[in-house]
């Protein structure tokens, strides 16, 4: 046989690995969570998929809406979860880090459905570049120049009762290695610079680069975090509330993509 006659079934392979559209999806009875970064347009830079593109990200919090889906915030779910309430077709959206096209972008789009969403936000945001601190070579300033939030657009943010606070460090440290007092600052003092500044109580904790230990997330319920959300991809079907999944969503992906993860909490199998 020919490498002409296998080609379409070597094509069909790849794409159902990367695609597994075919696997059967995981009960809507489990809540999804879904973490986002930036809404901006796509770009070639190193960290396009960090970037969903605003249309993309309108297109797929219509589609949650229009399928019955119902936002919540990450306190909102923690409460559900504790009380044993219905979790069907329950979904919290995410942002990491504090960019300013969360206000700009996103914003508008969750107003314009009555969504909700949960903000984890560095107190130490600006001329941060902080990639260097899993990797050193990426140090060419490219987070350090995205705009950030400022404190008066999260007031507002905040004031519309469309997003929450949810702590991500004083400075996005790389918790594996820092030092275990300065682990302790970080958790502690992030929690308490954002309650004394926008004056709303802030329960749950983004571990940055979602690299921790079992200490780690030790020192994050001791400090009075009730839900941490990591980078691990899945669907909590038996959720430990200090360590929770999230389902990716890339400025890489297209739309089949998005809806592939909100089956199964991943893409592909490659």
């Amino acid at each position: 046989m020919s490498w002409l006659a296998i080609l379409p079934l070597v094509v069909l392979i790849g794409i159902s690995l990367k695609y597994c559209w075919w696997l059967p999806p995981v009960s809507d009875q489990h809540p999804r969570i879904l973490m986002y970064h930036m809404i901006c347009e796509s770009s070639e830079r190193r960290y396009r998929g960090l970037r969903v593109h605003p249309a993309r990200f309108a297109k797929q919090v219509a589609w949650l809406k229009d399928n019955g889906w119902t936002f919540v915030t990450m306190s909102d779910l923690e409460r559900r979860i504790r009380q044993r309430a219905d979790l069907r077709r329950i979904v919290a959206l995410t942002f990491d880090d504090g960019y300013a096209d969360n206000y700009y972008q996103a914003l508008p789009v969750l107003r314009q459905h009555g969504a909700k969403a949960t903000l984890y936000l560095v107190v130490n945001r600006h001329s941060q570049d902080w990639s260097v601190k899993k990797k050193a070579h990426h140090d060419g300033g490219e987070l350090m120049r995205e705009p950030k939030l400022s404190d008066e657009q999260v007031q507002e943010m905040l004031a519309e009762g469309i997003f929450e606070l949810g702590g991500h460090t004083l400075n996005h440290c790389h918790l594996p290695s820092t030092q275990d007092q300065v682990k302790i600052d970080e958790i502690a003092g992030c929690k308490q610079a954002l309650e004394a500044t926008f004056g709303q109580t802030v329960t749950s904790f983004a571990y940055p680069f979602g690299h921790y230990g079992q200490g780690d997330v030790r020192i994050v319920r001791e400090q009075g975090f009730g839900t941490g959300v990591t980078t691990k991809e899945g669907i909590n079907k038996n959720p430990d509330l200090m360590q929770l999944k999230r389902i990716k969503v890339s400025g890489k992906d297209n739309f089949l993509a998005f809806w592939i993860r909100m089956r199964l909490g991943f893409r592909g199998l490659i």
